[in-house]
């Protein structure tokens, strides 16, 4: 009896174990951050959850941004795909509704997302479903080198019309200082010029309207003006020598080396560049400037819209209820606050604002809450075929292959296939 009563507290001993193997689980999520800082304040909200949930693990998982994009829609037909994923919104997301891929967690984030802010939620909901939560906000414009601007004695706050922008450019050359530095090879980081000098010259509605196809469509006077104003540019010749071999992540860096008076960037630049520069110090607060993307004479949009991302995360088909447990606590008001603290976001939270100390974040948040038209970035706007496009045709009217004119019909012409 003694015998068959430790086997059978064996068996169930066998048994209880099999159950918490059972019951542990693991949650897979992939991001594209590389600001070592931030992705230390990731891990640190992690372990935070698992040790509040035991049999819970999660773990993060990297892929360089350019290796994302171009491998995620693989990854995501895998079996062993990640949970939760990186997601800019727009029409890639729309995609991914699709595709079957996504999870639709509505009912999982019922009161919970009555906190976030509706116009950032919104850009993750399709057809009144939720398919992920949003975690920043980020606006694009123009970092300066306080140092390399005086150097040629530009005044930044000057610069308020695209007239200033060329003019700075010249005077900028005839100092000896590259006026600005961008990722070439990249392309996305050249379809900001492209898109921000279409959304001074039209606003909201020439966009809604060439998504209606209407006015001529992409192909339309706002989109060829567009080009045209950033040829004007280009022809002055003011990027770094060799931009369309430079990645974003290096031309980040030349910035935060201080090679370049000015870069078109996301707000976000205004850490990340400290990151990536070869010092890993890069510019200190006191050297970097920042003015908003300039205005153009005659143009109908508002000089408070703005182009920018509003990104965050979303589950994929078939993932444990622990991953949505984790986003939301991810995406809560007291992470929230932390990293707007550490000055990463610009939160999405109501409330989490409070956490901003530095004068250059609340500066954003200030823009983006006054901005009455906030435009994703076209190249996740539009989807991923249609963003390409874009993106490849900013890069040729950047590189003098192709005329503006063409290039607003290419954009068209992949819009009109896809819609």
């Amino acid at each position: 009896m003694r015998l068959l009563g430790k086997l059978g507290l064996a068996a169930a001993a066998c048994l209880l174990g099999a159950q918490i193997a059972a019951a542990d689980t693991t949650v897979k999520w992939l991001h594209i951050e590389v600001n070592p800082v931030q992705v230390k304040l990731w891990e640190e909200v992690a372990r935070a959850y698992e040790a509040s949930h035991p049999g819970v693990k999660v773990e993060m998982q990297f892929l360089e941004n350019e290796a994302y994009k171009a491998k995620l829609p693989t990854i995501l037909q895998s079996k062993d795909r990640p949970n939760i994923i990186y997601s800019w919104a727009g029409g890639v997301l729309k995609t991914q509704i699709e595709a079957g891929v996504l999870d639709d967690i509505t009912d999982q984030v019922k009161g919970y997302s009555d906190s976030l802010t509706p116009a950032a939620l919104a850009a993750f909901t399709s057809n009144g479903r939720v398919y992920g939560l949003p975690t920043a906000l980020s606006q694009v414009g123009f970092l300066c080198n306080k140092e390399l601007m005086a150097k040629a004695k530009v005044d930044p706050a000057g610069i308020k019309s695209w007239d200033d922008l060329l003019a700075a450019v010249k005077t900028l050359k005839a100092a000896g200082v590259t006026p600005i530095v961008v990722g070439g090879a990249d392309k996305w980081p050249l379809h900001f010029y492209w898109t921000h000098l279409a959304v001074r010259i039209g606003g909201k509605p020439a966009f809604d309207a060439a998504l209606k196809g209407e006015n001529g469509g992409f192909a339309g006077e706002t989109f060829q003006k567009s080009g045209e104003l950033f040829k004007q540019l280009v022809d002055l010749q003011p990027f770094q020598n060799g931009f369309l071999g430079f990645k974003n992540p290096q031309a980040v860096g030349y910035f935060g080396d201080g090679k370049a008076a000015m870069t078109l960037a996301i707000s976000t630049v205004y850490h990340l560049q400290r990151a990536l520069a070869a010092d890993k110090t890069g510019l200190s607060e006191d050297k970097i400037c920042w003015f908003d993307f300039p205005v153009v004479a005659g143009g109908k949009g508002a000089p408070t819209d703005t182009l920018g991302g509003i990104t965050g995360w979303l589950i994929t088909k078939g993932s444990p209820k622990e991953a949505v447990d984790f986003l939301k606590y991810f995406v809560s008001k007291d992470v929230q606050t932390r990293l707007a603290a550490g000055n990463f976001i610009i939160p999405v939270v109501q409330g989490a604002d409070a956490g901003l100390n530095n004068s250059f974040m609340k500066l954003i948040a200030a823009n983006l809450a006054k901005s009455n038209y906030h435009q994703n970035f076209y190249d996740q706007s539009l989807g991923p075929s249609v963003g390409r496009v874009v993106n490849d045709v900013a890069a040729e009217i950047a590189g003098g292959s192709m005329s503006p004119q063409d290039a607003a019909k290419a954009i068209e012409a992949a819009w009109k296939q896809g819609n």
